[in-house]
């Protein structure tokens, strides 16, 4: 082989290396952005589980709150 030859497989074999390591470092970033990811989602459950809408308790207030009502529009 010519010396030419050489040094096209020697800078394709560059190209090729640094290729797979730029995508070997993805996937390890795309690791740590699932690890994240699993966190976020564990605290937006709790977030979304401590505050869960009122319309359960509304009619309870309600009920509790009728004589102050039933005072004030005495007034």
């Amino acid at each position: 082989m010519h010396s030419a030859a050489w040094v096209t497989l020697g800078i394709t074999a560059l190209i090729v290396a640094a290729a797979a390591l730029g995508l070997l470092r993805v996937i390890f970033h795309l690791r740590a952005v699932r690890r994240t990811l699993g966190a976020v989602i564990g605290g937006v459950q709790a977030v979304a589980a401590q505050t869960s809408t009122v319309p359960v308790v509304v009619p309870s207030v309600n009920a509790n709150l009728k004589p102050v009502r039933d005072f004030c529009e005495s007034i």
